[in-house]
């Protein structure tokens, strides 16, 4: 028995300006071959899926394809698209025969001219392993899942949490629903239903112990349990994602040996579609201007107030060169340390000539973000110099190898900007722990994340504020023009009458 398994995962955003090239898959690290399987043991779905597969009694070969990982950015460009899918070709003449693959994907890609990467990826495996060989696939909780992703796997297998801290298990999963169809013979049909709708993801928390997110997170993890069901899954969509067939979705996976006309799958996909659907409104987040949420938290004598810059969240795919808050930061004194980060190359590079001790004086912002940023003057002493690397754990990552290049802190009396070269999870308290600092006894930490800083900040924050702020992943993004999202769509546009109707996939091998 031989499972071929290989990643995929890039979350794009169009309305960042700054495209995303082959350079930001080399930073974040390619692996192909056995060093996906030796690098990715224990790491985020793939490791998921090696531990699970290493209990299987039948002890299968795996053989790894590649890993193509690149942090959430801007459209692919058309040449980064053409690599891709020549990698995903020399890597599947590589490994030649197999008996199923298990594939890791974001699934909310996209890139010039090709709007459905992942669909067409799984399209491309599909042709090339035939109708019969089982494909298993992971999404993310916030994927665009479309006709084509759905029609070419076996089984598509979500994240059920957000924050994602079930990334891992995700994995684990889906090696389970493979061994039900490889080893133990079952056959999945799959009902699927796109809501017309976005979620906004501030109010989307499933680790609440009440509200719809917890509520519709259980429901899917029981369902799970059932012995007819093989996967169940609700996807929310990246909302900062101008593609046609833009929306959320739901899916669950039945046996159709249990379920032969898929009337089960079929009940429950329209069951949570509709329930999505009626309580819609209640995603819909409170948002703090700049200036009411920076004078809230100075009034916070005692305890961490963290602001949550989600129109600048390096996690959805903006620039992370945002300085809206930085400048109303500024005009306050703070008992303990406000605690920031700036994406900026150019400006690590400056502070590295300069050195530790010297004042250095020039412009954050504004260099990556065009559309919405500005540049703002700025002096400070360059107070350190360090090597953004660690080890993420909890939203995003299990075990999962972070390096965001050279890096500085920049201080200017209570306030530190962490000056970074490359993007990457700027809520992390392992970048600021890098940095040297203990982010839960700060005065302020701006998290650049929407939601999954709640992951390690709810316990320890006296008040958490998400904040109403230009950028390219805005809180109220209905309020920016999208071009190509079919239309209409909630909360762009009311509508009233909406109904679920599911579409109904056979076993594969059967169309």
């Amino acid at each position: 028995m031989r499972i071929a398994i290989g990643q995929l995962w890039q979350e794009t955003n169009t309305l960042n300006p700054l495209p995303t090239r082959r350079a930001n898959f080399d930073q974040f690290g390619v692996l192909r071959g056995d060093e996906l399987l030796e690098k990715l043991a224990t790491t985020n779905e793939v490791g998921g899926f090696i531990q699970a597969l290493a209990q299987w009694p039948e002890h299968p070969e795996l053989a790894g394809l590649v890993r193509l990982p690149a942090w959430p950015g801007g459209m692919a460009t058309a040449d980064t698209f053409a690599w891709i899918i020549r990698e995903f070709d020399e890597a599947m003449s590589r490994v030649g025969r197999c008996d199923a693959v298990l594939l890791a994907l974001h699934g909310a890609m996209a890139a010039e001219g090709h709007w459905d990467v992942e669909g067409e990826l799984l399209a491309r495996i599909r042709r090339h392993f035939g109708p019969d060989i089982p494909l298993v696939a992971t999404l993310d909780l916030h994927a665009n899942i479309t006709e084509r992703m759905v029609a070419n796997a076996d089984t598509l297998v979500l994240y059920h949490t957000a924050p994602h801290i079930d990334v891992f298990e995700t994995g684990q999963r889906a090696a389970g629903v493979l061994r039900r169809i490889l080893v133990d013979g079952e056959r999945p049909i799959t009902a699927f239903q796109k809501i017309p709708a976005s979620m906004p993801a501030e109010k989307a928390n499933t680790q609440l112990a009440d509200g719809m997110s917890a509520d519709f997170r259980r429901r899917l993890a029981a369902w799970e349990q059932r012995p007819e069901v093989l996967a169940a899954g609700l996807a929310t969509v990246q909302p900062w994602l101008d593609v046609p067939e833009f929306g959320s979705a739901v899916l669950v996976t039945t046996n159709a040996i249990r379920d032969p006309d898929g009337a089960l799958a079929q009940s429950l996909c329209a069951e949570l579609a509709a329930d999505v659907w009626r309580r819609r409104n209640e995603y819909m987040p409170e948002l703090v201007s700049i200036e009411d949420s920076v004078a809230r938290a100075h009034a916070e004598t005692q305890g961490l107030v963290v602001l949550s810059d989600a129109a600048d969240a390096t996690t959805s795919g903006a620039p992370g060169d945002s300085v809206w808050l930085l400048r109303e930061l500024a005009k306050y004194a703070w008992p303990r340390p406000v605690l920031l980060t700036v994406v900026a190359p150019e400006v690590v590079a400056e502070c590295d000539a300069l050195g530790v001790g010297a004042n250095w004086s020039g412009t954050l912002g504004g260099r990556r973000d065009t559309r919405f940023g500005f540049a703002l003057p700025w002096e400070a002493e360059v107070e350190r110099l360090f090597d953004a690397r660690f080890t993420l754990n909890g939203h995003l990552g299990k075990n999962l190898a972070i390096d965001m290049g050279r890096s500085v802190v920049l201080q200017r009396n209570a306030i530190r900007v962490i000056v970074t070269t490359l993007s990457g999870p700027h809520f992390a308290p392992e970048l600021f722990q890098a940095a040297g600092f203990d982010p839960f006894t700060a005065s302020v930490v701006v998290a650049k994340s929407p939601c999954g800083f709640r992951a390690v900040y709810a316990a320890q924050a006296a008040a958490i504020y998400s904040v109403r702020a230009p950028g390219c992943a805005p809180s109220d993004y209905w309020n920016y023009p999208f071009q190509r999202i079919p239309r209409p769509t909630w909360p762009w546009d009311e509508l009233s009458d909406w109904r679920p109707a599911p579409s109904l996939k056979p076993p594969q091998g059967t169309c």
